[in-house]
């Protein structure tokens, strides 16, 4: 079962580097692909693609207009979580979700979220019920989603790797067939 983010509101003068790190987050840890709402930003496009290229993976990021399309052809062939501090907590639905075999579409905010979305999610959860950033909660929700198996993932095509060193920094460059 895969999983995609939906980015709400994006507003490339305000949330230029939330946005990046939302994305980034979704890639890394195990999402096949986000898209993104509010005012469209060719500059995150093209460093998502860069990223993509250069570490590899099939991670796709699309801009839509509206939010509320994306969520509803969603509904069609799968289920819609929404990252809220008002939901219930992770922690009392996380094995309800795991356990559904349909595709999740993962909806993080960021200006005010419409209390439509509420209504449309199949699931409102907590990761905590303080505030923090939507990265944050992306992040946790997809580790405990995945079950810790994000931390293993190997992106095809990469042309940069990290080698794991207990010390000091080292990036082996792939060449590409």
């Amino acid at each position: 079962m895969s999983v995609y983010v939906l980015r709400l509101g994006h507003r490339p003068e305000r949330d230029k580097r939330l946005t990046t790190h939302l994305i980034l987050a979704a890639r890394a840890f195990g999402a096949v692909g986000a898209t993104y709402t509010g005012r469209r930003d060719p500059t995150l496009e093209d460093t998502i693609r860069d990223v993509v290229s250069d570490w590899g993976g099939g991670f796709r990021l699309a801009f839509a207009e509206g939010w509320r399309g994306v969520v509803r052809d969603w509904r069609h062939s799968g289920r819609v979580v929404h990252l809220s501090m008002y939901g219930l907590p992770l922690r009392d639905v996380i094995q309800e979700i795991r356990g559904d075999p349909s595709e999740k579409l993962v909806v993080v905010g960021g200006a005010k979220v419409p209390g439509e979305v509420y209504d449309l999610a199949d699931w409102n959860v907590a990761v905590t019920s303080q505030p923090h950033s939507e990265v944050s909660a992306l992040a946790v929700f997809l580790h405990e989603f995945l079950g810790g198996r994000e931390m293993d993932l190997e992106f095809d095509g990469a042309r940069l790797r990290v080698v794991p060193r207990a010390h000091g920094k080292e990036v082996e460059e792939r060449r590409r067939v």
